[in-house]
């Protein structure tokens, strides 16, 4: 498989469509408003967590534009995952993506940049 080595900048824009959790449902019986979630994004590169937006507050549809960047060594993927934001214990797992350098670098123009998830 081919690794990268190089600089990576990695821009969360948004997230839509995001679900409710189990933990957020159980709570929306008292208040409708948990439905919504606080959800915020970690970018890992294989495994160690490279960067976290910050916390938006009750949105299924979050709005980031929050930028970051790392150096990286036979890097292998990239994994996006949303969480929301629990005010006790563990935060709950939302969803994530897992994105290849390999096809990154395969599908990337002349520019090196790629949009995507």
């Amino acid at each position: 498989a081919m690794k990268f080595n190089g600089y990576l900048k990695v821009r969360i824009g948004e997230a839509v469509g995001l679900q409710p959790t189990r933990w957020s449902l159980r709570h929306s019986l008292f208040r409708k408003g948990y439905q919504l979630l606080d959800p915020y994004v970690t970018v890992s590169v294989d495994q160690v967590r490279v960067g976290q937006t910050s916390t938006k507050q009750k949105t299924n549809k979050p709005t980031y534009n929050e930028e970051f960047s790392t150096t990286v060594t036979d890097g292998h993927q990239i994994e996006l995952s949303v969480f929301h934001d629990t005010p006790i214990g563990y935060d709950d797992f939302v969803a994530n993506c897992t994105l290849h350098f390999q096809d990154l670098l395969r599908s990337a123009g002349p520019s090196d940049s790629f949009e995507g998830w």
